[in-house]
């Protein structure tokens, strides 16, 4: 079944259903899911259901949220009985065509909802794509990226490093790697930010991305050149998969690879300029922007919440009833965060990796793809660091604001003032 035969009202689950005892589930768009100490929330959270809590998605509908690391560990582990095909999911005879979080749980002809040997190939095809990227190239366009966002805003003073910066580096990094100009780039990144925004311009911003996407691959297929695009398309097991296919696994990757590299900067920069353990050291080295961006995937994940796996056949989990195509959403901030985990939060993790802020098994984020995103975040903060060595907040800690999404985690706005310098142009610092 299809989204778009689906029923046009929304309708409460029976009286008693398992995933969802109403009067103790969390809605998971609701409130409490918008406050700044969204980990207090998560332990509330722990401490009233354990590693398994019951939430409610628009429209009342229920699901599982996984806040256990070692839940969310073993179903991860295990694509058998927890699976990635939303086809499974038991509510879809109450979701109404213009459910809001279609875009996010709807069947999609993309890599993310791809299963079993299929997946494999796909996953293969995007991860030896990436995987070609030169680690040198990577670093010289975020560097020249990086120069250049700085040299519109270092003469005023003051930024938005936010909307000026980190909202803005991924997008053209990415898109320069995959094939397009720097001026296509240029013009992509507004449509790319209303996309992930989710905002009124959701809907064109994908648009425009997935026309200039197709026009890109169009491109490379009659003249192959350097660039992600190209190596996607003339894989050895491209031939296995359509051009619409390719199409959405690009989208994936210049979506997926854009915001929470974006929020990895801004949240890590907030770090770095809040917590004293890191203030005193901004300019105290590259090493410590290493540390503050491990800090932030265990403490301020850019990836929080994600829809998830489908249960294939009824099943205990944490001591709860699962029933056959229950949706179970993977909280990856909640699990690292888990008390039999980290019983200590006010302790650094000291480089401790073993954080699931880039989710685990089959379904997991590339490696490549962790690789590039780590390398554009930390040359865009080892950047403006060298470039703005005084760089502060122009407001409080207190005033910064999160935008008030339960699946990603980033800021609003980071207000910052330093003292005015040339462009590298100029002969700045750089």
């Amino acid at each position: 079944m299809t989204p778009a035969q689906h029923h046009s009202t929304v309708s409460a689950p029976p009286p008693g259903c398992p995933a969802h005892p109403s009067s103790q589930s969390v809605p998971l768009l609701g409130p409490r899911f918008q406050n700044d100490d969204r980990a207090r929330l998560y332990r509330d959270m722990y401490e009233q259901h354990g590693p398994l809590a019951p939430v409610t998605l628009p429209g009342d509908i229920p699901c599982w949220l996984v806040l256990g690391y070692r839940e969310l560990h073993q179903i991860t582990s295990d694509p058998v009985l927890y699976s990635r095909d939303s086809g499974l999911w038991n509510q879809w005879p109450n979701i109404p065509a213009d459910w809001p979080l279609l875009p996010m749980v709807g069947k999609q002809p993309s890599i993310l909802y791809t299963v079993g040997e299929r997946h494999q190939r796909r996953s293969a095809l995007v991860s030896d794509a990436l995987a070609a990227v030169d680690p040198f190239e990577l670093r010289d366009h975020a560097e020249r990226f990086a120069d250049r966002l700085i040299d519109e805003l270092c003469g005023r003073g003051s930024a938005d490093l936010i909307a000026e910066y980190a909202k803005v580096l991924p997008a053209l990094v990415l898109a320069r790697l995959y094939g397009f100009t720097d001026e296509e780039g240029a013009a992509l990144v507004p449509s790319i930010n209303d996309l992930v925004d989710g905002g009124e311009g959701a809907l064109a911003g994908r648009d425009r991305v997935k026309g200039a996407m197709e026009a890109l691959l169009a491109s490379r297929r009659r003249a192959p050149a350097a660039g992600v695009a190209s190596r996607m398309l003339h894989h050895d097991f491209a031939e296995g998969f359509s051009f619409e296919e390719i199409v959405e696994d690009m989208m994936v990757n210049i979506i997926a690879g854009h915001q929470p590299t974006a929020d990895w900067i801004g949240n890590s920069l907030r770090l770095m300029l809040t917590d004293e353990r890191f203030a005193a050291s901004l300019t105290g080295g590259r090493h410590s922007v290493a540390e503050a961006m491990n800090e932030v995937l265990w403490e301020d994940t850019p990836t929080q919440n994600i829809a998830g796996r489908w249960t294939t056949r009824d099943t205990q989990l944490a001591g709860r009833h699962v029933a056959a195509g229950d949706l179970l959403m993977l909280s990856f901030a909640a699990a690292n965060g888990d008390p039999q985990v980290r019983p200590d939060r006010t302790v650094l993790t000291g480089g401790n990796n073993a954080f699931l802020s880039f989710g685990h098994g089959d379904h997991r984020c590339p490696y490549p793809a962790q690789d590039i995103a780590e390398g554009i975040a930390r040359t865009g903060i080892e950047v403006l660091l060298d470039r703005l060595p005084d760089v502060d907040l122009a407001v409080s800690r207190q005033a910064l604001v999160w935008r008030p999404s339960p699946f990603l985690r980033g800021l609003a706005s980071l207000p910052v003032r330093f003292t005015p310098t040339p462009t590298s142009a100029q002969g700045g610092p750089r």
